[in-house]
């Protein structure tokens, strides 16, 4: 996992719950850390934060549910925006 990526995603989400504990497998959702507006801001923060657009078809839980999903997601739109 990337560790810029990881410790800017893990910064945004302290300042809504302690992660200090999280690991990049852990389930934001299920450990009930996440609800579904939180959700939301979650999509706006990995937008503006890492230069994608989240688009409908991308609106999959499982893209957002762990650091490591979150980080493998926004590589593949960095990626795909790059042309690689």
């Amino acid at each position: 996992m990337s560790t810029d990526a990881r410790a800017r995603t893990a910064a945004y989400l302290s300042r809504f719950f302690p992660v200090h504990d999280l690991g990049d497998d852990d389930d934001i959702f299920e450990q009930g850390y996440v609800s579904s507006l939180f959700a939301l801001q979650l999509v706006t923060f990995v937008e503006r934060e890492f230069d994608v657009t989240v688009e409908e078809a991308d609106m999959e839980l499982e893209h957002f549910r762990t650091l490591r999903a979150l980080d493998a997601f926004v590589t593949r739109k960095q990626s795909a925006r790059a042309g690689v």
